[in-house]
């Protein structure tokens, strides 16, 4: 059985609904400065790679380990429940799409998220394609995201994209966003990225400390 996907019409996808502003990509030129546990990373916006969406469907759980500059974070990724999500994330990490690339978008209020998965460090970038939603809390109209959930950003209804948030805090959204994985290791390295604010003092914008995924590994 193959993915299902569509072309993308539009090249700004993947973003958090509920977060309006974009962050440049000048922003993110050049080395970055050390602070706490973190490295410096050379990582800047850049252009994604061209990966085409896989053929065929994972089923089965497997676990990501981003390795940042600040140390590795480590999830689960549930395929029993999201398939397509961690088909076509699986396929990205493997092809490198997520290497060298910044955490570009960090929210300190009312929503606790640090957005990943940009290369072009924007907040709308992405991949040629775009996917179902999947593994959405059912019920009500707002549901908790608990602290160490790994869910997709989007734009709108099956949008998906590369675009990926890590829950910090326990946190309450409407059910719009894919769940497709749990962090069993580096919750800390997020907490301790969030407790220093962003860039620019307020409760949405770039981590101060910036983080990059250097490279990511799949098993």
């Amino acid at each position: 059985m193959g993915v299902v996907v569509k072309q993308k019409k539009v090249a700004a996808v993947a973003v958090l609904v509920f977060i309006a502003s974009c962050i440049p990509a000048t922003a993110f030129a050049g080395p970055k400065k050390n602070s706490s546990n973190c490295k410096p990373t050379n990582a800047a916006a850049h252009q994604p790679l061209n990966v085409k969406p896989p053929a065929t469907l994972k089923h089965n759980n497997v676990k990501f380990t981003l390795n940042t500059n600040c140390g590795p974070i480590v999830f689960t990724a549930d395929g029993v429940n999201a398939p397509v999500t961690v088909t076509v994330m699986s396929a990205l990490a493997k092809a490198g799409y997520f290497d060298n690339s910044l955490c570009h978008r960090l929210t300190t209020s009312g929503i606790w998220v640090l957005q990943c998965g940009d290369p072009t460090a924007s907040g709308s970038g992405g991949p040629a394609f775009n996917y179902v939603d999947e593994n959405l809390p059912t019920g009500i109209a707002q549901n908790d995201y608990p602290a160490g959930t790994v869910a997709m950003a989007n734009s709108g209804p099956h949008t998906n994209g590369s675009q990926f948030f890590l829950v910090y805090q326990n946190t309450t959204l409407p059910p719009n966003y894919t769940i497709w994985g749990h962090i069993v290791r580096g919750l800390d390295i997020v907490q301790n990225i969030a407790a220093l604010g962003t860039t620019n003092g307020t409760a949405d914008g770039a981590p101060k400390q910036p983080i990059a995924i250097q490279s990511v590994s799949v098993k």
